[in-house]
């Protein structure tokens, strides 16, 4: 099976993760260096970055770990997430 191409390098003191969500479907996790947790099972934090569809070769937004948004555009995509931002015209002027 041919390996994703993803769009991003992880930030500093971040790494990639990926674990099998579904048969099709591929977990992208970041996990983030930079803080440690102290007394949590984990020492540091990690959220869900986005999903990889195998069959589509199409990326996914997350709505939260165990569920899978909308097709994305790798390019609208951040190193941080593949959640897109929702911003009203005002918003989107300062960015």
């Amino acid at each position: 099976m041919k390996r994703m191409e993803f769009p991003h390098k992880a930030p500093e003191g971040f790494k990639y993760e990926t674990d099998q969500f579904s048969k099709t479907v591929i977990r992208i996790w970041i996990r983030n260096y930079n803080h440690e947790f102290v007394g949590c099972s984990e020492p540091y934090p990690k959220s869900v970055w986005g999903f990889f569809c195998q069959r589509t070769k199409q990326f996914k937004a997350p709505i939260h770990k165990d569920k899978i948004g909308k097709i994305v555009k790798p390019e609208d995509t951040t190193p941080y997430s593949a959640m897109q931002l929702n911003l009203n015209p005002l918003m989107s002027a300062f960015q």
